[in-house]
């Protein structure tokens, strides 16, 4: 790891979902910028292998295998952490568990599963970040998506919770304004991950593909760029913002 660059040395953030994926590779990026990070998941296995990247490239990284879909468990992850860390800077809620489903088929308790991850998380999160959070502020990233915006097939719950999760961004970010803290939320499109690869195949990734301005799909180092832009001070003064992280799907009728 280069010492020459590292905007985040001294602050510390928690990621919530960093076991693989987007929050691994977020974890990744911000330690290579000097961040000490939190590495939550509820795996123990994929915490450590987070945690033993990011060791492994130089980086400062704490484990915390810890439950986030209540209130308590949202809570306790962050306090573990910031107690660790000595500190809290921010948090990017970024954990999530995904099913598609057509109307038909849509199951209470995957409803349920998926509510209390995807979206209550989401604002225990906020809530438990807010707490600790020193008074010279700090910022908050949520992972909603561009199904919040544009919808595809077998996704009502999904959509739902992204479109939630804007929301949440926007109203989190007019209650603690006053306190420093600045909420912003990233938007991407299809990103390849372990966890997206039961949703996914040569055809519609090829579709995909051909509806993308930018004739290419995401990568996880595209949203923690994007992620690590809203941590920082280049991006102070926004705040309530959604930044769309899709190569122009969303705004796309190809």
């Amino acid at each position: 790891m280069t010492q020459s660059h590292q905007p985040f040395a001294g602050r510390a953030y928690l990621i919530t979902g960093a076991g693989n994926g987007i929050g691994k590779q977020t974890a990744l990026h911000l330690a290579s910028l000097g961040a000490v990070v939190g590495i939550n998941d509820l795996r123990e296995a994929f915490v450590e292998g987070t945690v033993g990247a990011v060791r492994e490239q130089g980086g400062q990284a704490i484990a915390v295998v810890q439950d986030v879909a209540t209130r308590d468990g949202m809570r306790a992850a962050v306090e573990r952490f910031a107690e660790q860390a000595e500190r809290l800077d921010g948090l990017v809620n970024n954990a999530a568990w995904v099913r598609y489903q057509n109307v038909a088929d849509i199951a209470p308790e995957t409803v349920d599963r998926m509510l209390n991850i995807g979206f209550k998380g989401v604002i225990w999160g906020i809530q438990a970040a807010a707490e600790r959070i020193g008074a010279e502020g700090g910022a908050i990233v949520n992972v909603a998506s561009a199904a919040g915006l544009r919808s595809t097939p077998n996704s009502i719950v999904y959509s739902g919770i992204k479109a939630g999760v804007m929301g949440i961004t926007r109203a989190a970010a007019v209650d603690l304004g006053g306190r420093k803290i600045r909420v912003n939320a990233i938007a991407p499109s299809a990103v390849p991950t372990e966890g997206t690869m039961r949703n996914r195949n040569v055809e519609r990734d090829a579709h995909r593909v051909a509806q993308t301005p930018m004739g290419r799909l995401g990568t996880v180092d595209d949203m923690a760029r994007a992620i690590a832009f809203l941590l920082s001070d280049d991006s102070v003064y926004i705040s309530g913002q959604v930044l769309s992280v899709d190569g122009g799907i969303s705004t796309s009728f190809l």
